[in-house]
């Protein structure tokens, strides 16, 4: 037995690891209670088998790339730094990112991630165009738009409950450059930092860092960060088109004192990042793209800082009628408190694809506690402001939320578990997230 947690490190579970090294291998390892894992990025419990969990992390290969189109065969394995750091010198980007790139494919599309670019182009999924899934059925099906789409749906967003996620075929991005043209506003408040992501709605990036310490006046200030592709023209005179991408620079070597994050740090260091970050509010500079889409991959481990007790993230969406609103409100508790993460994201989004893709036209607020005290019972409260909006909590973030607030955000449940079970009658696929939230034994 192992003993294995998602990047929050809570929960801690043990169970058996398998690491297969063939299709054949999977095929064996998918027996009750089992679910696939890629590079262990989900937050909470979604990546963690009931009993087993297969580890996917050797299906790392290359099937076919053609460059006339950006259309890509890959193992499920396979990370989105590899595609970066592979295709990305050649003019091709993967179409959307998370705030990490290290995340494998098959999770990628498991989770239906999304990126900076979401409000516009929306998520993962919808640049997959096939799909090879393992059921728990034990049968091996190709799932697309136009063929079983049913399992296509339900797998994209479907936290790997379908079955197992061999090969996908995708669509890259075509890029000039690897660098970002970088806009920065200052917003003094959160009515100024939703006033500014509404007007940076053209934009193909946009995303805040919000200070979720502030309070009065201050409360919701933020510092919106709207992208663009840089061509070629744009960069300063002997820079290369694409940039280096380099491993994390430091790391965390221990778990800090569970007091290291506390209402005094966490102050000091958002006045200091925000006041930073006004500076050079205004103007254009020219970015690479590693630290404006992946700030913090460049600390290997960082999620060390919040001790060995780990952290929760939660991370919700609220319809935009009611957002503003909700919002404040989640802000002004939060700031109370003054235990959240230094690093608080508020983003636009719109219609998923998956039937249970997290994002819903709205807002998403992004917000990491330490576990401990009566975090859990916070949490509780912030999600029935959250459901009492219309809104939903990040199955893919995720460790806690209870079944209730589950089956009372995604409209969808019902016809996704019919597809599941249509996918795997005995329910072999099985992970501690949906023991949690969806089995019934």
């Amino acid at each position: 037995m192992t003993t294995v947690s998602g990047w929050g490190r809570f929960p801690l579970v043990a169970c058996e690891m398998l690491r297969p090294r063939s299709f054949e291998g999977v095929a064996e390892a998918v027996v009750a209670g089992s679910v696939a894992r890629g590079n262990g990025r989900a937050y909470g419990d979604a990546a963690i088998g009931a009993t087993r969990t297969i580890a996917m992390t050797a299906f790392d290969r290359i099937r076919s790339f053609d460059p006339a189109t950006g259309r890509i065969r890959v193992e499920a394995g396979v990370l989105l730094s590899d595609l970066i750091d592979t295709f990305g010198p050649r003019g091709f980007l993967p179409s959307v990112v998370p705030g990490t790139r290290f995340v494998s494919v098959g999770g990628a599309i498991a989770a239906d991630v999304h990126g900076k670019n979401h409000h516009g182009e929306g998520g993962f999924g919808r640049y997959v165009d096939s799909i090879l899934l393992r059921t728990g059925a034990g049968e091996t099906i190709e799932a697309s738009r136009e063929q079983n789409s049913d399992a296509f749906f339900a797998t994209v967003g479907g936290m790997g409950l379908t079955g197992v996620i061999l090969e996908a075929t995708m669509r890259l991005r075509r890029v000039e450059t690897g660098w970002i043209r970088e806009r920065v506003i200052s917003a003094s408040d959160l009515d100024a930092a939703m006033r500014a992501l509404e007007a940076g709605d053209s934009a193909t990036y946009s995303v805040a860092w919000i200070d979720c310490v502030a309070r009065g006046r201050d409360l919701g200030r933020s510092l919106i960060y709207l992208g663009e592709h840089a061509r070629a023209g744009e960069l300063a005179q002997g820079a290369g088109r694409f940039p280096v991408g380099k491993d994390p620079g430091i790391a965390v070597p221990i778990d800090l004192p569970s007091t290291t994050l506390n209402r005094t740090s966490i102050r000091a260091f958002n006045e200091l990042y925000y006041r930073m970050g006004a500076r050079r509010a205004g103007g254009e500079r020219v970015v690479s793209l590693y630290p404006y889409f992946f700030p913090l991959d460049s600390v290997a481990d960082w999620n060390r800082i919040y001790g060995k007790r780990g952290f929760l993230q939660h991370q919700c969406v609220i319809p935009e009628v009611r957002a503003r609103e909700v919002l404040g409100e989640i802000l002004e508790r939060v700031s109370k408190r003054g235990d959240a993460s230094f690093l608080a994201v508020l983003k636009k989004l719109s219609h998923g694809d998956g039937l249970l893709s997290f994002p819903l036209p709205g807002y998403t607020l992004a917000l990491d506690f330490p576990v401990k005290g009566d975090i859990l019972i916070f949490l509780d409260e912030i999600d029935r402001l959250v459901v009492a909006a219309g809104g939903r909590i990040y199955l893919a973030k995720d460790a806690r939320q209870s079944r209730a607030t589950f089956q009372a955000s995604y409209p969808a449940l019902s016809r996704f578990n019919a597809i599941r079970k249509a996918l795997d009658p005995a329910c072999n696929i099985r992970s501690k997230l949906s023991q949690r939230l969806f089995d019934e034994v």
